[in-house]
């Protein structure tokens, strides 16, 4: 689907826009603007899309997303204890992080880190800079311009990161007809465990399946088989580590023809089985996204 343009106004006389949302619930916001944007989320669990990428996301979840990349995150629940549902974003013009650079050769590093946002970068655990995001809210400007250089800064000595999306998808070369992209991701995600077929997502999108096929790949970067596996994955992915049910149970609810079959994608998805998976998920005790996306590191 064409992302919405959403319009960022830095005042003229500050460098950065820090917001902090805190809402009911994350709705699925597909959109882009060209500043950089440094994304805190705080207190939910759901989906995170950046560019060609879909993935879990859960508390502390901390992401830097490039200039006009098309990114959303779409909550599901709470995360444990809280009570609502909150991001910290603060946005940042390149010409500004530019700028900085420029006189101070220093910050070099963080060049390396800006080139690496275009597809977007998630950052492994780092409590101390995470507190220091939470800061931002209450600094008087000219400090939190500075606290966001040094954050840049410690974000790019960071080893533990990795890219998002593997290619950057330009909003330009996405199809312009919402409406019918947004009804056939509607069916996908009710009718995960039953088997999928062209002919009715064409007939809800008005359209050829080789047009079907080409404007879903040029909205999600995807196919809609391995989409749909994506989304397969995910759902297994929470049955796996919030039940004890059996591979055989797990597989009809997610739309694998058996036990079998969910193992050898779960495999060529994730990197691991899914009885590797349950047992190591639960031996580190991390929360669960509901229907988070098992991605390889």
């Amino acid at each position: 689907m064409q992302p919405w343009f959403e319009a960022v106004t830095i005042p003229e006389r500050q460098s950065c826009l820090v917001y902090d949302r805190r809402l009911p619930e994350f709705g699925f916001n597909w959109h882009y603007h060209p500043e950089y944007e440094l994304t805190l989320t705080l207190g939910s669990r759901g989906t995170r899309f950046v560019g060609s990428d879909v993935a879990p996301y859960s508390e502390g979840d901390l992401a830097l997303i490039g200039p006009n990349l098309p990114h959303a995150w779409h909550s599901h629940d709470l995360a444990d204890g809280a009570a609502e549902h909150r991001a910290v974003v603060c946005w940042f013009t390149e010409s500004w992080i530019r700028s900085v650079l420029r006189v101070m050769p220093e910050l070099g590093p963080i060049s390396a880190l800006l080139a690496e946002a275009e597809g977007g970068v998630l950052f492994g655990p780092a409590p101390q800079i995470r507190a220091r995001i939470l800061d931002l809210c209450d600094l008087p400007l000219a400090e939190r311009a500075l606290r966001l250089t040094g954050i840049l800064l410690d974000l790019s000595q960071q080893t533990d990161r990795r890219a998002l999306s593997a290619t950057a998808l330009a909003p330009e070369g996405l199809p312009r007809d919402q409406r019918r992209m947004e009804a056939v991701l509607a069916y996908l995600h009710k009718n995960l465990d039953a088997p999928i077929r062209l002919a009715p997502l064409c007939a809800l999108a008005h359209v050829t399946e080789s047009q079907l096929q080409r404007i879903f790949r040029r909205s999600t970067g995807l196919s809609v088989s391995a989409y749909v596996t994506r989304l397969r994955i995910g759902r297994a992915a929470t049955l796996l580590a919030r039940t004890d049910q059996q591979m055989s149970a797990i597989a009809e609810q997610c739309g694998f023809h058996d036990a079998a079959h969910l193992a050898r994608k779960f495999r060529q998805t994730a990197g691991t089985t899914p009885s590797a998976y349950r047992r190591d998920f639960r031996s580190r005790g991390d929360p669960c996204p509901e229907g988070g996306f098992p991605m390889r590191k």
